[in-house]
């Protein structure tokens, strides 16, 4: 069992951190807003009040915070991760950042004596109370051995895809493949209505076929009922989306329908919807269709 620091404890960490500690790890937790701490005190983990008290004395620091400066900051602050981190320490980042950010991140860690492993994962808020996340690790192979057992404390699916950064470009990927579907059903949804289709009967017959997606198990009953209770943000998926892009320029390739994608999520974020649940990319639909 390991000591380990967990830095961010919002809709993903939180439950993350519970898992471990249930696990049989001691976790210490910081987060900005306090109150998110709750959770994890009731599990029986401890909640410092700063970065610098709760990585001294941590085998390993766990990190998921929502961007890439934020990372920056919680890593590389005068009052950090780095400054307070002892030599060997393991550093795995949970969240879902640029690849080239993480790739300098990691270097500086090694150059501090410091394990990095870049480690975003998928399967939303559900994924991560139900400790089924899908984890794809980028860095050290020693490292990411050394990791596992707290992998398997959260996730159900968890690969070494590669070297640092790794991990974060295929997040990216991830994340084009479920914006792209969430807009598809999106469609599907609108257009099924249009013609006065008995929509549950549809979906449950599309949900049998090639259509078929863990998209369509898991967001349908958003769209169903016109509920969208954040279990991933639209402003966290327009993030993700402007790595994608990002990225795919930095590598010289080209994304058609992920740069369309990309845009229509920047609207669905532009227009009030940030902090809907990425499903309400259904409402997007609608009113450029009329029926908002």
């Amino acid at each position: 069992m390991s000591t380990i620091a967990f830095i961010g404890l919002g809709i993903m960490g939180g439950p993350m951190a519970v898992h471990l500690v249930n696990a049989g790890h001691t976790v210490t937790g910081y987060n900005r807003t306090p109150e998110k701490a709750k959770p994890l005190a009731a599990a029986g983990g401890r909640v410092a009040e700063s970065i610098a008290g709760a990585v001294p004395g941590a085998e390993v620091v766990a990190l998921m915070v929502p961007d890439s400066s934020d990372v920056q900051d919680v890593l590389t602050g005068d009052d950090g991760v780095f400054a307070h981190a002892a030599p060997g320490t393991l550093i795995i980042d949970f969240s879902s950042i640029r690849p080239d950010v993480t790739r300098e991140l990691a270097a500086e860690a090694s150059r501090r004596g410091l394990r990095y492993l870049d480690a975003p994962v998928s399967g939303g808020e559900a994924g991560a109370r139900n400790a089924a996340l899908s984890i794809m690790v980028g860095g050290d192979g020693d490292a990411f051995e050394a990791a596992r057992p707290i992998f398997d404390a959260v996730g159900k699916t968890v690969v070494h895809v590669g070297p640092s950064g790794s991990g974060q470009t295929v997040k990216a990927a991830n994340q084009l493949i479920v914006a792209a579907n969430i807009e598809a059903l999106a469609e599907a949804v609108v257009f099924l209505r249009a013609y006065g289709v008995d929509l549950e009967a549809a979906l449950d017959v599309l949900g049998g076929g090639l259509a078929g997606s863990a998209v369509l198990a898991q967001k349908r009953a958003n769209m169903l009922t016109h509920s969208f209770e954040p279990g991933f943000r639209v402003e966290l998926h327009h993030k993700d989306m402007g790595i994608v892009t990002s990225a795919a320029r930095e590598a010289g390739v080209v994304l058609p329908l992920g740069a369309l994608v990309a845009q229509l999520v920047a609207s669905a974020n532009a227009t009030g919807d940030g902090g809907l649940d990425h499903s309400a990319l259904l409402r997007g639909v609608e009113r450029l269709s009329g029926t908002a």
